[in-house]
């Protein structure tokens, strides 16, 4: 079973709630495909087993020995990354987009396109199974085909070592990333606040989850910090047809067991916030309300 775990918005605590869901259960395979900001890896601390490179794009280069500084180039670039500077014409390496066109109008073939592979993926062991997670460099883009890579890593994992269960901690937000983050699961868990921008957003990523048609279900998390606008959002919910499977008071626990690398499951495990989650991981792995 693949459970994809995304929040319209950043802050929500979904990676929070995917640690606690991968440290509650049996071993399990936990992929990170938050891939502009993975951050499990710091609270888990997985060995690196495998390593893999991930070419995202090209950039554009210049050769020193061919180049006149003729500046030709440079009124060409729609993206501001090339510029006169005290060593003549440079390219700036983040702003460069790889579009091929300052390469094709170059009089004298001195501008080269070069593979970026700074970017990387990585499988191992953590203390609850397996992880794999990926890291795109500053600047890099296709974060979409590295999380796809992740996934059918995380897949590989899986039947290897005869894990059951994929937990998918996606990146907030509705772009390319979740799409390649949630296509093909068993069913999708958005995690809200109790906040307007979280109804909002929720509202966002439920559009995009129902569009493939996936089971898709609910957590209110620091639900009693806003306990008016957390019945907003289940009445929102019910009407959508969404089940909210858990509303998880603000704990400051949480913050704690973080900072300590560890889940709140792990930190504090007889605590109000643990037990909840152990009865929401049940049901979601039941895969009925």
């Amino acid at each position: 079973m693949e459970i994809a775990i995304i929040s319209g918005k950043g802050g929500t605590g979904k990676s929070s709630i995917s640690a606690a869901f991968a440290t509650i259960s049996e071993e399990v395979v936990l992929a990170d495909c938050d891939v502009d900001a993975a951050n499990l890896y710091i609270l888990f601390n997985p060995e690196h087993e495998e390593e893999e490179s991930f070419v995202g794009g090209e950039k554009a280069v210049i050769d020193r020995d061919l180049c006149t500084n003729c500046g030709l180039c440079i009124p060409y670039c729609n993206f501001e990354a090339i510029v006169f500077s005290p060593e003549g014409v440079v390219i700036s390496e983040t702003a460069c987009d790889g579009c091929h066109l300052c390469k094709r109008v170059c009089p004298h073939q001195a501008i080269r396109m070069v593979e970026i592979d700074k970017s990387r993926l990585y499988a191992g062991a953590f203390r609850n199974g397996r992880m794999v997670y990926g890291r795109l460099a500053p600047g890099e883009e296709n974060s979409g085909k590295l999380v796809n890579l992740v996934r059918e890593k995380a897949q590989k994992q899986s039947k290897a070592f005869g894990l059951k269960t994929i937990i998918i901690d996606g990146p907030p937000g509705i772009g390319c990333p979740v799409i390649s983050s949630i296509t093909g699961v068993d069913q999708v868990v958005i995690i809200t606040e109790p906040s307007l921008s979280g109804l909002h957003d929720l509202e966002r990523a439920a559009d995009v989850s129902g569009s493939f048609g996936i089971k898709t279900r609910v957590i209110i998390n620091k639900a009693d910090l806003d306990e008016a606008m957390g019945d907003k959002i289940e009445t929102w919910c019910k009407e959508r047809g969404l089940e909210v499977v858990a509303k998880i008071p603000f704990d400051p626990e949480v913050v704690k067991s973080m900072v300590n690398c560890k889940s709140i499951s792990e930190w504090a495990p007889d605590s109000k916030t643990s037990q909840i989650l152990r009865e929401t991981w049940k049901v979601l792995l039941n895969g009925k309300g």
